[in-house]
């Protein structure tokens, strides 16, 4: 199953990091820029990043937001972003956030899942489980597995994913055991499910709550870096054996040569990733 192989990559690498490929056009160095579209240029960029980190993470995760906003030709530079890293070797979770029902969700299962060399998307619940039944059937015909939103990074998450319901539970718990029942089907030799759940790095209790309600939940956790999430929050999230998370930095490590820590010529952004990437990496191990 697809989880078993992200956590065999993980083991592998040693390292349960996943680089969000989020580029803003202001992290773009101006040399890549010349002579080509917007687009073109962030596609440069992302080929870069990825031939800097391929050996020393399993995973990256563009968001899409950010090639969308380009129109069409954005859209065609996400996908091949996602072809590029599958080349590599690299696990990719397509950040698409999608959450309707029936047939559009069908479409955006079609378009993220069977026509996408993706192998996890986001996708959001809150429209219960005619938001999600949709894309369980594509993984399970595709090998193809889902990170569906738990317990989100940003702080107004608790506007809503905290609130009790009527048997005083928040509702973020709630949603996290039916992200565990709809799992229940695709758990592989790894004893954990193909269909998980994005806990936020900046809620390390609950983070540690969902972690006893759902063993075989694996957890993509943003919020680690720049949002204000600590390597030291996470241990909660881990299972008995150290596993159960991947955890996201995106500017982080594709910004860091704009950065005091990296600073460096732009000619050598790709440079500063991975040295980022190392010591993200360290200091995973010192607090895990």
């Amino acid at each position: 199953m697809i989880i078993d192989r992200l956590i065999e990559k993980i083991k592998e690498q040693k390292a349960p990091i996943v680089v969000g490929l989020d580029p803003r056009m202001s992290q773009i160095p101006m040399f890549l820029k010349e002579g080509k579209s917007e687009p073109d240029a962030i596609y440069a960029f992302n080929q870069a990043i990825i031939d800097a980190v391929w050996d020393i993470v399993p995973a990256v995760k563009p968001q899409i937001a950010l090639y969308e906003e380009f129109g069409p030709s954005g859209l065609e530079i996400y996908f091949k972003t996602v072809t590029y890293a599958k080349s590599k070797g690299l696990i990719v979770i397509g950040d698409i956030k999608r959450g309707d029902i029936a047939s559009t969700a069908e479409g955006y299962s079609k378009a993220h899942l069977v026509n996408s060399e993706s192998d996890f998307i986001t996708v959001n619940p809150y429209m219960g489980y005619d938001s999600i039944e949709p894309y369980l059937s594509d993984c399970k015909q595709y090998d193809k597995g889902l990170f569906i939103l738990v317990k989100t990074s940003n702080p107004s998450s608790k506007d809503i994913q905290d609130l009790p319901i009527a048997d005083g539970r928040p509702v973020y718990v709630h949603v996290g055991e039916m992200v565990s029942q709809w799992g229940r089907g695709f758990i592989g030799k790894s004893n954990f499910s193909s269909i998980g759940a994005v806990v936020g790095a900046t809620h390390p209790s609950q983070g540690k709550t969902l972690r006893k309600a759902l063993p075989h939940t694996f957890f993509l956790v943003p919020g680690y870096g720049a949002q204000g999430g600590k390597a030291s929050d996470l241990s909660g999230m881990l299972n008995k054996d150290g596993l159960g998370i991947i955890v996201n930095n995106s500017r982080g490590i594709t910004g860091a040569y704009q950065t005091n820590k990296y600073k460096s010529d732009e000619r050598d952004f790709a440079k500063a990733a991975r040295q980022a990437v190392l010591d993200m990496k360290a200091d995973l191990e010192a607090n895990l």
